[in-house]
């Protein structure tokens, strides 16, 4: 895993510089970068892909509409990638040192998480309890922060535990939150898919979905992103 702390910020730039006009992202467009994030795609990938939606767009003729998601780019984000995997075959695999982390900095995020999981109001139903979930997150985020502070692990180890901790989580929401709830934000995310859905392979289509669901259930009890994508 490339450790960026920029990755999600370094595209949204990226693609509102090629734009030409500040756009905030929607919920749809952070999804999908974390469609991209959960598949390896490179940052390099995800940047030349940016550049190849754009190049294509500044050729036509007609540019009466701007573009204004970043789910133009999709496909042609994939093909970087694949571009760069290809590219890489048989060559020796360069290892690089995680880069940008510093302990401090992650315990801070990772006690900040757990405080938020702490005051999080969360639903409940017999048999299923999402805060007694929370709560046993925020204290293994607790410990984690005291083992960070005495010695940085790698930070792929520690990516995937918090994965672990936040599906778990998502999980058990999932399963309290009435049935019209997540129809509701999977009929919004349908919508906003729909000018795209030739753009991108029906796996990605079905991933973005689960993210975009996931995504907004966290924002609406207020709960943090377990990832360090999200310092």
């Amino acid at each position: 895993m490339e450790n960026y702390f920029n990755y999600f910020t370094e595209i949204e730039d990226h693609f509102q510089q090629r734009r030409g006009g500040t756009l905030l992202l929607s919920t749809l467009d952070w999804a999908l970068i974390e469609t991209w994030k959960d598949a390896g795609i490179p940052l390099e990938a995800a940047l030349r892909g940016i550049d190849a939606a754009f190049d294509r767009y500044d050729q036509r003729p007609s540019k009466s509409k701007k573009v204004n998601s970043l789910a133009y780019c999709a496909q042609e984000v994939l093909t970087a990638a694949e571009d760069m995997k290809e590219a890489t075959v048989g060559a020796a695999p360069e290892t690089q040192p995680d880069r940008g982390f510093e302990a401090g900095e992650i315990a801070e995020f990772l006690l900040r998480c757990a405080t938020e999981l702490e005051s999080a109001k969360l639903p409940e139903s017999a048999g299923i309890s999402p805060p007694a979930v929370a709560l046993d997150a925020a204290k293994m985020l607790r410990e984690l922060a005291v083992e960070v502070k005495a010695k940085l692990p790698r930070l792929e180890d520690l990516e995937r535990r918090l994965t672990v901790m936040e599906e778990k989580l998502f999980a058990v929401l999932l399963a309290v939150v009435p049935d019209d709830q997540v129809v509701t934000v999977r009929a919004h995310a349908d919508r906003e898919l729909a000018p795209y859905r030739s753009k991108m392979p029906s796996a990605q289509v079905e991933q973005l979905q689960k993210q975009f669901v996931h995504k907004k259930l966290l924002e609406k009890y207020g709960l943090p992103r377990l990832s360090l994508f999200y310092m």
